[in-house]
């Protein structure tokens, strides 16, 4: 098979819009239907629902997605690749297979499940032993909480191998989200384990269409320039023999696909210019983008590297319970009200002191010239404990008992809530050559190998941009957001956030801009580590800042626990740039 391959996005998470993947066949000529539905707070769920039910603990929604596309897919031969299985693959593909035999179909699917990625089994052994290290190499050892789950993230080659084997449909647990476009582009071309360009230019493409619509317009610094975005299209990535490739979408679909648009997405939760993946190490500094208009992005000039001899593995621990109220408070004297406030409720459930975590938080919406509803705001009280009795009934009877014996203008937002649990995502480092992965696809049942290791070789980064324009010495300030585009987002504790010059003739003034000291500056005076990875050739610099989001998302109880809308908030900082570099 000499064309490229297309392969199609349908899901970026799980609870994406359930007609992506009848609009993605319907739309037009695709070989492969991938999609995206795990995350690590999906984990989390995902594992309750297991536990709850031991059929279980799957996308339950993927099933609708299919109903609607197994027969134009069966009939046109569409291969169907999805990491919908969660914690259950084998429990999805006896759901797949009950529903195919209850519809029209011209014949049964042939469907393979890829397993080993769930170690939960040995996992209290191999922290005895010391197996499991942290990804900077050292000891690793769970936080405070009991685990509950641990999943390692495989890569794409047992999916490649069902594919070869003729599958239709290839089903997963927790594997990284861009093997879902790295399997289908290595059985397409016949690429060996060791082709490292050709991987790490299919890793990128994965990347990018992994996450949906953010790669069409979704979620984009410049939103009210792109089209359509009231029913947004989904991305296409066309991959190549040697890699490289076309990011696009369906003619006539809402969105856009631009460089800014698919730079926003590659600088979405990575690090550094090494992305790591147990397939290949992609460098991030040597990809290439050029615009071809009519949304049509190429992607090339990614060099690779052999994959590490480890594995990502995600631990679930189960860190105690959470809950919050959210008071409503009408005029002015916020400040004085939400103090009050903030005093009387943790008073009475004997001072936050008497939680492993406690906040307030106060939304000001005291505007003047705001109609009287838009000018409540909203005092936010959350905690967290060990002990779910402590964040249970009583925490929401308080306060409910003070509607009627607080501040003027007092109510609450919505009626007080049952806890909920806290499942702890904790990442860590597993060798690879502990865990096996098997391809079961009918009576068949087969182990895919890991990829081989080897040498780095020496792989040059490409240069930024030439400059256009000579600095003229006269400066100005106005918000980072007049020369930088972002995007943000989170991996565990740490936050990301993705710069680029939204011209490249502006990146020297990106680049000068984005400093440690300015971020901490930024983030309101942040004391912790921040991390400045520049990458030129994609007039990008991406910065990490660890600790940012605490135990991550599901224990982290400040507002945007994600750091989903940081890189915005950041955009309206205020940075001194030379008038050269100004639209």
């Amino acid at each position: 098979m000499t064309r490229p391959v297309r392969i199609a996005n349908c899901s970026g998470f799980y609870g994406d819009r359930l007609s992506a993947a009848r609009e993605m066949v319907e739309g037009g000529p695709i070989d492969v239907l991938s999609g995206d539905w795990l995350a690590e707070l999906t984990m989390g769920i995902l594992v309750r629902d297991r536990m709850k039910d031991p059929s279980g603990g799957y996308a339950r929604t993927i099933l609708k997605q299919l109903k609607d596309v197994l027969a134009p897919c069966l009939d046109r031969n569409i291969r169907i690749v999805t990491n919908a299985g969660g914690t259950n693959p084998r429990g999805l593909a006896d759901a797949v297979a009950s529903l195919a035999a209850s519809l029209d179909l011209p014949r049964a699917p042939r469907i393979a499940v890829v397993t080993g990625d769930e170690i939960t089994p040995t996992l209290s052994d191999w922290i005895d032993e010391g197996v499991l290290r942290g990804l900077d190499g050292g000891p690793w050892t769970p936080g405070p909480g009991m685990p509950m789950a641990a999943h390692a993230y495989l890569g794409a080659a047992a999916v490649a191998s069902a594919l070869a084997e003729g599958a239709d449909l290839v089903i997963t647990g927790r594997c990284t989200d861009a093997a879902l476009v790295v399997g289908p582009a290595m059985w397409w071309h016949g690429w060996t384990p060791d082709a490292w360009d050709a991987l790490a230019g299919a890793l990128v493409a994965g990347h990018i269409i992994e996450c949906g619509a953010q790669a069409t317009g979704g979620n984009y610094s410049g939103w009210q320039q792109v089209p359509g975005l009231e029913h947004v299209g989904y991305p296409i990535a066309e991959i190549a023999g040697d890699g490289s490739a076309i990011i696009t979408k369906h003619p006539g679909t809402g969105g856009a696909v631009t460089r800014g648009t698919v730079t926003a997405q590659l600088l979405y939760e990575v690090g550094g210019p090494r992305y790591l993946s147990p397939d290949v190490v992609a460098r991030l500094d040597t990809v290439h983008l050029d615009d071809l208009g009519d949304d049509r992005v190429r992607v090339h000039g990614t060099r690779g590297e052999p994959a590490p001899d480890t594995l990502k593995a995600g631990v679930l621990l189960l860190a105690g319970q959470r809950n919050e109220v959210v008071f409503l408070v009408g005029g002015g004297d916020v400040e004085a009200k939400a103090a009050f406030l903030d005093r009387q409720f943790w008073g009475r459930l004997g001072g936050k002191g008497a939680f492993a975590e406690a906040r307030t938080d106060v939304w000001r919406g005291d505007h003047p010239d705001a109609a009287p509803w838009q000018r409540l705001s909203r005092v936010v009280c959350s905690a967290a404990d060990p002990d779910p009795d402590k964040v249970g009934r009583r925490f929401g009877a308080v306060a409910v008992e003070l509607a009627l014996a607080s501040v003027p203008g007092l109510t609450l937002e919505r009626p007080p809530e049952a806890s909920r649990p806290i499942a702890v995502f904790e990442p860590a480092l597993v060798p690879r050559a502990r865990v096996p992965v098997t391809v079961t696809l009918g009576e068949r049942v087969w182990t895919v190998p890991h990829p081989p290791s080897g040498a780095a070789p020496d792989i040059a980064p490409s240069p930024g941009p030439a400059p256009t324009v000579a600095p003229t010495g006269t400066t100005r300030t106005v918000a980072l957001g007049a020369i930088a585009a972002a995007r943000s987002g989170d991996k565990a504790g740490t936050a990301n956030i993705g710069f680029f010059a939204l011209h490249p003739s502006a990146w020297p003034a990106v680049r000068d801009a984005i400093t440690p000291d300015a971020v901490r500056a930024w983030l309101g005076g942040w004391s912790g580590p921040v991390e400045i990875h520049p990458l030129p050739n994609l007039a990008a610099v991406n910065v990490l800042v660890p600790g940012w989001l605490g135990r991550g998302v599901a224990a982290n109880l400040a507002p945007d626990p994600q750091a989903k809308g940081l890189a915005e908030a950041l955009r309206t900082a205020h940075v001194a740039v030379d008038t050269a570099y100004l639209p």
